[in-house]
């Protein structure tokens, strides 16, 4: 099936090639950042090195091995049924492993590929795709556009309640995945539309099990090189289904109460129409208390429906409640929550 290096049947922006240096000379001429990509794919190393995006801690880099990326792509097929001629478009940055792995798939399973700058609205062209992979501010920029694909994946941040409601008009079958740059991108996925689910199903392969503090460890030895200890709060539902309940590093601990920022947001989600997050800060009475960033114009309204919301504990309402006209993102589209949070604090005590 994979000769030359990559599969038969792949195509690169409409254009097939009979030889990797064909490809890179291409990639050369027209796609400088998939250009170096592939001179690092086709080169002896066993090994890719990848950089984290930085969203819930500093950024790193991770050695990946080549043939765990193959098997990623294998499964990611397998799993949405996506063969040889699968049309496809890379609208993510090819310096992570998003993108990076949009591409394999594509070497890998035969993919017909299209490349477009990594903007916030990549479906302006209106071209029809069978896949695409985007983060949730793409999907949010391109609710007119949706139609033209039939399966969406969405990485790099979890899709609020707001836009899951958005995304029901359209006739794409739209999923959430599940994982981390350590996995290759996703390990599970949870239906968004046209059915909705709350809890994630892992891909072939993948054993899931949680730690003593309740956190999710992965063991995908196809996939990863050891097992995967997160800090992400689940609840095992089977051997192959779980729910997402938060990050243990963000629980705010309120006067004894513990508190997980991502369920509260929930909750507000279905108040707040923009984008938010929930954080702590420290208080001298509570130890530490719940404030809310939301982007945007500060708005009363709001602040009064958060106020006598009945969703919401009395521990879990925000004692602080700030606006800030653009949070600060990553180069992969997610909200930097902490530099926005240190940014924000930082300009008002000057």
């Amino acid at each position: 099936m994979i000769e030359k290096g990559f599969h038969k049947d792949f195509s690169l922006s409409g254009r097939h090639f009979t030889s990797v240096r064909e490809l890179l000379h291409f990639s050369e001429k027209n796609y400088q950042e998939i250009m170096t990509f592939l001179t690092e794919w086709f080169s002896d190393t066993r090994e890719i090195i990848v950089q984290t995006s930085g969203s819930t801690g500093k950024p790193k880099k991770i050695a990946i091995p080549k043939n765990k990326m193959i098997n990623s792509a294998k499964a990611t097929g397998k799993f949405f049924n996506l063969q040889k001629n699968t049309s496809a478009l890379l609208c993510l940055s090819p310096n992570y492993i998003a993108g990076k792995m949009m591409l394999v798939r594509a070497l890998v399973l035969g993919w017909d590929l299209d490349v477009v700058p990594a903007t916030s609205s990549p479906l302006k062209n209106n071209k029809k795709y069978d896949f695409v992979a985007m983060v949730p501010l793409q999907v949010q920029n391109s609710l007119k556009n949706l139609d033209n694909v039939k399966t969406i994946l969405v990485g790099g941040g979890v899709m609020h309640a707001n836009l899951i409601q958005q995304v029901k008009k359209s006739s794409a079958k739209i999923f959430q995945s599940y994982g981390m740059t350590e996995t290759v991108t996703h390990i599970a996925v949870r239906e968004i539309h046209p059915s909705y689910r709350d809890f994630y199903t892992t891909l072939p392969n993948v054993r899931i099990s949680k730690d003593t503090r309740g956190c999710l460890v992965i063991d995908a030895p196809k996939i990863a090189n050891e097992i995967v200890v997160t800090n992400d709060l689940v609840e095992i539902i089977s051997e192959n289904k779980f729910r997402w309940l938060g990050r243990i590093d963000s629980v705010i601990n309120s006067g004894g109460i513990k508190l997980i920022p991502e369920q509260i947001e929930k909750k507000l989600a279905k108040i707040i129409i923009s984008e938010f997050f929930i954080a702590k800060a420290k208080d001298t009475v509570l130890g530490e208390k719940v404030i809310l960033f939301i982007e945007g114009k500060p708005n009363k309204e709001i602040l009064n429906k958060i106020k006598n919301s009945l969703d919401l504990s009395k521990y879990e309402k925000p004692k602080n409640t700030y606006f800030i006209d653009t949070f600060i993102r990553t180069e992969t589209g997610k909200i930097n929550r902490l530099k926005t949070k240190d940014t924000f604090f930082a300009k008002t005590s000057c």
